[in-house]
C-alpha cells in the first residue's frame, strides 16, 4: 500500500569549470545567495514544501563537507524525524559498481522501493529558483504521463552549452531535445529544460533496471534526458524567477538580481517558504561612518566604510574608509581601512589589507578565492 504520494531524488554532480575558483572546495549545491541562503535551499525547500518526507542526493567524492556543514541533521527542512530523513550518497561509488560489472542503480532503486512514493521527482541544484511541485504534480496527473519536463523560456544568455533545449509543439508535447550547444544561439528565447522532472516511481524502477543490465548511464539527469522521447511525456512551463548558474558572469548577474526587489520578491516571497540554516547572531553593526545604498547584509556583519550594490554575507569586517561597490562579499571576510573593492567577489575568509585596490568589470568580475590574504592591487581581468 502506499503510503507517500511522492519522494525525491537531488542531484549534485555536474561540475563547470567556468565557477572556479569558487567551486575550488564546494559543490555548485552550496554556494552562497543572497546572503545567508546556499544554491540547495531552493530546491531542497520545494521539495520539503510539496509535503516530500525523504530525500535522496547524490554528490562527488571530495564535496560532501560544505554540505553536512549546512544541512547537519536535516532540522531545518523537517528531514531529522523517524519518517522524514535524507540520504547521501557518493556519484563515484555508482561509477567504480559499474566499472566492476555490479549492479550500480541498487542503492537508488532501493531507495524507491522503500519510499512507497506513486511518484519520484528528480532536481538540479544548478537552477535558482521556487517551483510548487505539487503545481507541476497535478499537471503529470492530469496528463497520465510517464513523465513530465519542466522548462522556461529564456534568453540565450541564460543557457550553458550542456544544457537541454526542448522544441515544444502547440500541444505541448516535446518534438524534439537539443544541447545548447548544438541549437546555438540564433533564437530569441530557448525553451530551457531546467531538469526538473516527475516520473511514475514504478517506471523508474523498472527503467532503471533495465538500463544497468544495458550499462546505461551513471548520471541519472543524463539517464532522464534520454527517456524523454522513449515514453509518453509532456512539459510544464515554470513563469517565475531563474537564474541558471554555470560560470561567474551568471553567478555574479544572480547575486545582482536580489537587489532588484522585485526579483528577490519573486524567488523568496512567492507562495512557498525558503529553508536554511539557521544561526543566533548579533544584528549586523552599522557605525555612525558607515555608508550604505542599495545593499544586502546577513547578521554578524561591522560596517563603517561605504557600501554601495553589493551583498554582504554573514561576519563580514567592513574598516573606515573602505569602498565596496558592485560587489559579493562572503562570509568572514574582513575589508581594512582605505581599501576599495569593485566588480569584485571575495569568498569566505578573504582579507584585504588597507589602501589595497580590487577591481573588476560587471561582465568579468575579479574572484578571490577563499582565504585569501590580499596585500597588492587587483585589477580588471585578474584572478588572485
Amino acid at each position: 500500500m502506499r503510503t507517500n504520494k511522492m519522494c525525491a531524488v537531488l542531484g549534485n554532480i555536474q561540475r563547470y569549470n567556468a565557477l572556479l575558483p569558487l567551486t575550488n572546495e564546494r559543490p555548485l549545491a552550496t554556494l552562497p545567495v543572497a546572503c545567508k541562503y546556499r544554491m540547495l535551499d531552493f530546491p531542497l525547500s520545494s521539495i520539503v514544501n510539496a509535503n516530500v518526507n525523504t530525500v535522496f542526493m547524490i554528490f562527488n567524492e571530495g564535496e560532501t563537507q560544505s554540505v553536512f556543514d549546512h544541512i547537519g541533521g536535516g532540522k531545518e527542512w523537517n528531514l531529522d524525524g523517524i519518517h522524514n530523513r535524507f540520504f547521501i550518497h557518493l556519484y563515484q561509488d555508482f561509477l567504480k559498481l559499474k566499472a566492476q560489472n555490479l549492479e550500480y542503480y541498487n542503492e537508488l532503486i532501493g531507495y524507491l522501493e522503500k519510499s512507497k512514493s506513486e511518484y519520484t521527482v528528480y532536481m538540479s541544484s544548478k537552477m535558482l529558483c521556487s517551483i510548487d511541485l505539487r503545481a507541476v504534480l497535478n499537471i503529470h496527473q492530469a496528463n497520465q504521463n510517464e513523465m513530465t519536463v519542466v522548462y522556461k523560456k529564456v534568453q540565450p544568455d541564460n543557457v550553458c552549452a550542456t544544457d537541454a533545449v526542448l522544441t515544444i509543439e502547440e500541444n505541448g508535447k516535446i518534438s524534439e531535445v537539443f544541447s545548447a550547444k548544438e541549437k546555438g544561439d540564433t533564437e530569441d528565447q530557448m525553451n530551457l529544460c531546467m531538469d526538473i522532472y516527475i516520473v511514475q516511481t514504478d517506471w523508474l524502477i523498472n527503467e532503471l533496471k533495465a538500463g544497468q543490465r544495458e550499462g546505461a548511464t551513471v548520471d541519472l539527469q543524463d539517464f532522464l534526458r534520454k527517456k524523454i522521447h522513449t515514453v509518453k511525456s509532456s512539459t510544464y512551463e515554470y513563469t517565475g524567477y531563474l537564474s541558471n548558474i554555470f560560470d561567474i558572469p551568471s553567478y555574479y548577474k544572480a547575486s545582482m538580481d536580489m537587489l532588484n526587489s522585485k526579483r528577490f520578491n519573486s524567488l523568496m516571497y512567492s507562495s512557498q517558504k525558503i529553508y536554511t540554516k539557521l544561526k543566533n547572531e548579533v544584528p549586523t553593526y552599522y557605525s555612525e561612518t558607515s555608508e550604505v545604498n542599495n545593499s544586502q547584509f546577513a547578521t554578524g556583519s561591522i560596517v563603517e566604510g561605504k557600501v554601495e550594490d553589493s551583498v554582504v554575507s554573514r561576519g563580514a569586517i567592513i574598516e573606515k574608509d573602505t569602498e565596496v561597490l558592485h560587489s559579493i562579499i562572503m562570509p568572514s571576510a574582513e575589508i581594512r581601512s582605505g581599501a576599495s573593492i569593485q566588480f569584485a567577489i571575495l569568498d569566505k575568509n578573504v582579507v584585504v589589507d588597507a589602501g589595497v585596490k580590487i577591481a573588476g568589470t560587471k561582465e568579468e568580475p575579479v574572484v578571490i578565492p577563499k582565504g585569501t590574504h590580499v596585500t597588492n592591487h587587483i585589477l580588471e581581468g585578474q584572478t588572485q
